[in-house]
Parts: structure tokens; C-alpha cells; sequence
């Protein structure tokens, strides 16, 4: 009339129990990880972001001296032009 619980029930009871526990906890560790590793993308995003800042402000500069050169280098290129015509004229 009693209802004896088999040993093997009860061993298979005490496993899912444990397995249970063992996945919420896995579970939330999970959930931790991820949430720490948005926070360190976020952090090399905005690294990132003040990188390309940094490089911008520094290639302006450089392109704006790279322009100045060029229009030395086509002033002088001028100037010999004239200068030449000025030699031609005085050897004639």
C-alpha cells in the first residue's frame, strides 16, 4: 500500500536537481559575460572613435602643408619660366 520510492528515483531525482542548479548558475554567468563584454566594446568603440579624431586632426595639418608645397614647387616652376624668357630676350 505504501508507495516506496526506489533508490534509482531517487538518485535520478538528486541529478536533476543538481543539474538544475548547475545551469541557473551557468546561466547567469553567462549573463554577466555578456553584459562585460558590451561594456568593453563600448570602450573600444569610443577608443576608436577618438582615434580617428586624432588622425584627423593631424592629416589636415599635413594636407594643408602638402598643398602649400605643391604651390611653392609650381611658383618656382613659374619663376624659371620667366626667368628663361628674361635670358632669352637679353641674349637677343
Amino acid at each position: 500500500m505504501y508507495n516506496m520510492i526506489d533508490p534509482a528515483q531517487t538518485a535520478l531525482f538528486i541529478v536533476i536537481i543538481v543539474l538544475t542548479v548547475l545551469l541557473v548558475v551557468l546561466g547567469i554567468q553567462v549573463f554577466f559575460i555578456l553584459r562585460e563584454l558590451r561594456k568593453t566594446i563600448n570602450k573600444v568603440n569610443k577608443v576608436l572613435d577618438y582615434t580617428e579624431s586624432i588622425t584627423e586632426s593631424v592629416s589636415k595639418p599635413i594636407a594643408s602643408l602638402s598643398t602649400l608645397a605643391m604651390g611653392l614647387k609650381t611658383g618656382a616652376t613659374i619663376a624659371k619660366i620667366f626667368q628663361g624668357d628674361k635670358k632669352h630676350k637679353k641674349d637677343e
